[in-house]
């Protein structure tokens, strides 16, 4: 296909976005409508959106090359996702409601002080930039690969007109308007996935039954693992590990909760948790599907297989799949891409102003001066971040995501945990100590026990932490005095 062709897909894609940033941020462009879409999103649109900022461009590339290495066995951890999204919706969810909550992280400021709120505001802040980071990644660097590299564009300029055309349409208004434009860009990233395995489907000659059929023979059919503890695709590790992981990158997660805040109720908020939360069950196998079809259709041609998953996709839609796969595939990942970046953009942009500068606390004019300043700093940032990510990956995208997430939200795992379930006071002054301890003795637990035992931990690092976290906490408790009411 021509580069031509597929900048002007991204030029008639970005046009579609920047009507409806026009549209929205109508008479709204302060900071109310910026941070919480002066609380008047339908759940509905919320819940929609949220499936295509939580798969990401990643999703499109890693998971599908999964299923070569591990088989269905992601399910495992998607079917976690589940019961973590329930936790939320029973748990956090009323928290923040009753206490009306811009950024969640005023909570720690109200349970433990002010250096638990900076503490939590600050973890955020380094988590979700870097995922967002690695995220947009992805599709950076299949646009140069397609696009920009028979051009001799180099990769930076790539990645800033990319972040610049997502700054464009989400400095007016953002949370308001990015509750639309998500629930557009998951609708088309969801139709390029399907329309992409319909298409493959075709090519192998194979109906419905006949892709269930197909799939089964195979030696990746295989969902759940109970045979090797040692392992991390064993089910408990996994299933325990995407609880977990959805409270702490969901529940946990400024990014996410803003859009779930910025419904009209409470009860709107729960509809929406619940309808996402099953609905990101069928969207991964989907991804899965997609996997396996693609093994299939190599296996059909004599094709060897990358030995990186996340270039098989990439690759078969470039070069095998026909124009027809590739328009899908490029379309799909964007909107995915762009789904997952600007509501990054926006939460990163409200955590800095309200938890770390207190922009709340100034007039509004000044506030809003401040606000749009940050977000500018934010996309500069994000372009700094993955050129790093560049320089040093060399593994699947979304395996990496996940085990930062070990690392960088355990933490906030911990504090909530200690927060909610328990009525304890704690020493705030040592709350960023042990934060900061609490990962660093993980990775020296995993240095360890490959070393002594050749186990290596998987995602249960991330319980791992959030409990080390806990445990420091209640070490440094102040065992006299104890939360009233």
């Amino acid at each position: 296909m021509s580069p031509i062709f597929i900048i002007l897909i991204l030029a008639a894609y970005f046009g579609v976005l920047m009507l409806i940033s026009v549209i929205t941020s109508k008479r709204n462009t302060g900071n109310d409508a910026f941070f919480l879409g002066n609380r008047q999103s339908p759940w509905w649109v919320v819940a929609i959106g949220m499936v295509g900022a939580s798969v990401s461009g990643v999703s499109f590339v890693s998971v599908p090359g999964m299923v070569g290495k591990i088989d269905f066995s992601y399910m495992q951890t998607v079917f976690g996702f589940f019961f973590g999204y329930l936790i939320i919706a029973k748990v956090l969810l009323p928290l923040y409601y009753k206490q009306h909550l811009t950024s969640i992280y005023t909570y720690l400021g109200q349970r433990f002080g002010k250096r638990a709120y900076k503490t939590g505001a600050s973890f955020f802040l380094l988590s979700k930039t870097v995922g967002a980071a690695a995220r947009l990644y992805v599709v950076a660097l299949i646009l140069q690969t397609l696009v920009f590299e028979a051009w001799n564009i180099p990769f930076v300029f790539t990645v800033t007109g990319i972040i610049q055309l997502i700054w464009l349409y989400t400095f007016r208004s953002g949370i308001k308007t990015i509750v639309w434009t998500d629930t557009l860009q998951t609708i088309i990233m969801v139709t390029a996935l399907v329309l992409i395995i319909v298409e493959l489907m075709q090519q192998l000659g194979l109906n419905t039954s006949g892709l269930s059929a197909a799939i089964a023979e195979t030696q990746h059919s295989r969902i759940f693992v109970f045979d090797d503890w040692h392992s991390k695709q064993h089910f408990v590790k996994q299933f325990f590990s995407g609880i977990f992981i959805a409270v702490v990158m969901t529940g946990l997660d400024q990014d996410m909760m803003q859009k779930n805040l910025s419904c009209r109720s409470l009860k709107d908020a729960k509809k929406n948790m619940y309808w996402y939360g099953f609905s990101f069950i069928p969207v991964n196998l989907l991804f899965l599907i997609l996997g396996a079809l693609l093994l299939l259709f190599a296996n059909q041609i004599n094709m060897p297989v990358p030995a990186s998953g996340d270039e098989i996709l990439p690759l078969f839609a470039s070069n095998y799949l026909g124009r027809t796969v590739l328009i899908l595939f490029v379309t799909g990942i964007i909107a995915a891409a762009f789904s997952s970046a600007d509501s990054a953009l926006t939460a990163l942009t409200t955590t800095f102003s309200v938890d770390i500068l207190g922009i709340e606390h100034k007039d509004k004019i000044r506030a809003q001066h401040t606000r749009k300043w940050i977000h500018i700093g934010m996309s500069l940032l994000f372009v700094i971040i993955i050129m790093a990510f560049k320089a040093i990956n060399n593994k699947s995208i979304i395996d990496a995501i996940y085990t930062i997430a070990s690392y960088t939200y355990g933490p906030l795992l911990g504090l909530y945990a200690f927060g909610l379930f328990t009525d304890l006071k704690t020493n705030d002054k040592l709350i960023p100590l042990i934060a900061i301890l609490s990962p660093v003795i993980c990775a020296l637990l995993n240095f360890g026990s490959k070393l002594l035992w050749n186990y290596s931990f998987g995602y249960e690092l991330l319980m791992l932490n959030g409990f080390l976290t806990f445990a420091g906490l209640w070490i440094v408790r102040k065992r006299h005095e104890v939360m009233m009411g």
